[in-house]
């Protein structure tokens, strides 16, 4: 169901103001410290980008001071040994407890499926005791906070019935409703644990919109790989092209913004920025995964909208770009004319040089001339190179860094955040609509 543990939401560092940034990693290592002191160390592999919404949701309603919900955490090496403010209370436990049932279904259709390691017997006699264990903590977690979880095992359970009738004709949106329900129950059940009962049904309708965004977006992520593999993909089953299902995606990124406008929310720039800005983020970068590039239109004033620029004029909605027919999996590639066969290369003969004899012992040619080039570089062995590894991404090298020497080819390799497209319009504004090319209030964002 839905993507896999890091999820569709995940926001830059260059995206995020100071105050969001420090907000959003309160509630990732306060999710992150839930699963640990609900159900032991092994369960924080559970913590998933996609889950802590619903702690963000919770205290985006909630009229209690933010300090009120937080407390300090101690050094850890994926903050690079720094201690944090980190949330804490009902939301982070639901979130918990949400994400680890759901990784727990996670792994069972990866047992069931007999995807890479799980082929193996062991290996798979293992991890479905793990699953099972962290569904019953999940489900009990859940109800400590009083969401009952029977929601998303039974929609796990009709995914499967849904996936094994799903064919030619056969609308995607069939496949997508379990993940819809459970996603909206969730979201819904944040209202009741902030006490307010008058959002439920807004949040429910934004979480269905998430869960079938979150669906459609991994199936466009994986289509190619498991048509490869041979793997069961919903877009192919159906035969949903990709311009209904960037249709598809972009009409539930509207509806959730839309949802979002009628819910009452005591702070709600987080809330905001990951629902509205970070989900136009998702959709654009999914299809450029698969190789379906999305033509934004751009203001003048050189930010990328999503729905409409007031101040700085009308323009059509992004679209995907062209590409050549076959691209898609489930598209028939043209036919290929073969290429009339060339002759074969032949290398001219060698010219000696004028002024210098030639020395047929000296492999580089003649004395004065061409150096050999610099032997590649070379890697450390297994285990240093997962030393290494594990220093780079507890102090956030990994990411942040412009450069840094990969240790196990020891190559210059670029930090993951330096490709980031850090120009959009509203960037850093806390969901208050102000352009961060012209300072101003534009509107473009609806906010």
């Amino acid at each position: 169901m839905g993507r896999g543990l890091f999820g569709i939401i995940r926001p830059c560092r260059h995206r995020l103001s100071e105050k969001l940034q420090s907000e959003w990693m309160a509630h990732l290592c306060g999710m992150c410290l839930a699963l640990r002191d609900d159900h032991g160390q092994a369960a924080r592999v559970a913590t998933n980008y996609d889950g802590l919404i619903v702690s963000v949701l919770v205290e985006a309603q909630s009229a209690r001071p933010t300090a009120d919900g937080r407390r300090k955490a101690g050094p850890c090496p994926l903050r690079a040994m720094r201690r944090a403010e980190v949330a804490m209370g009902e939301g982070a436990r639901l979130a918990g407890a949400v994400s680890l049932v759901l990784a727990s279904a996670k792994m069972r259709d990866h047992i069931d499926d007999g995807d890479g390691v799980y082929r193996r017997r062991a290996v798979a006699g293992g991890a479905r005791r793990v699953a099972d264990r962290w569904a019953r903590q999940g489900a009990g977690a859940a109800l400590d906070v009083g969401f009952d979880t029977a929601v998303l095992v039974d929609a796990v359970d009709r995914q499967v019935e849904v996936e094994a009738l799903a064919g030619p004709g056969v609308s995607v949106l069939t496949v997508t409703e379990p993940t819809e329900t459970a996603t909206g129950a969730a979201f819904a059940h944040t209202a009741v644990l902030a006490e307010r009962p008058d959002n439920a049904e807004s949040l429910a309708e934004a979480g269905r919109l998430f869960g079938r965004l979150a669906h459609l977006l991994d199936a466009v992520e994986d289509i190619h790989a498991d048509r490869a593999a041979g793997a069961w993909n919903p877009l192919s089953a159906t035969r949903t092209g990709p311009d209904e299902a960037y249709r598809l995606c972009r009409d539930a990124a509207t509806g959730i913004r839309l949802a979002l406008a009628e819910v009452e929310f005591v702070n709600g720039a987080l809330a905001h920025r990951l629902l509205v800005h970070e989900v136009e983020e998702a959709i654009d970068r999914s299809f450029r995964h698969a190789g379906f590039p999305v033509e934004s239109p751009s203001c003048s004033a050189g930010g990328k909208h999503g729905t409409g620029c007031a101040k700085h004029g009308e323009r059509s909605e992004p679209r995907l770009a062209a590409r050549p027919a076959g691209s898609w999996p489930n598209q028939q590639p043209p036919y290929q004319q073969p290429p009339t066969q060339q002759p074969p290369y032949q290398q001219p003969p060698y010219q000696q040089p004028p002024g210098s004899p030639y020395d047929p012992n000296n492999p580089w040619g003649p004395p004065g001339g061409p150096t050999p080039p610099p032997p590649p570089p070379r890697g450390h062995n297994p285990l240093v190179a997962c030393a290494m590894w594990a220093g780079l991404c507890c102090t956030c090298q990994w990411c942040c860094r412009e450069t840094f020497e990969d240790p196990c080819t020891g190559r210059q390799r670029q930090g993951c955040c330096r490709k980031c497209e850090c120009g959009d319009c509203c960037d850093g504004c806390d969901g208050c609509g102000t352009c961060c090319e012209c300072g101003e209030c534009c509107g473009c964002c609806d906010c």
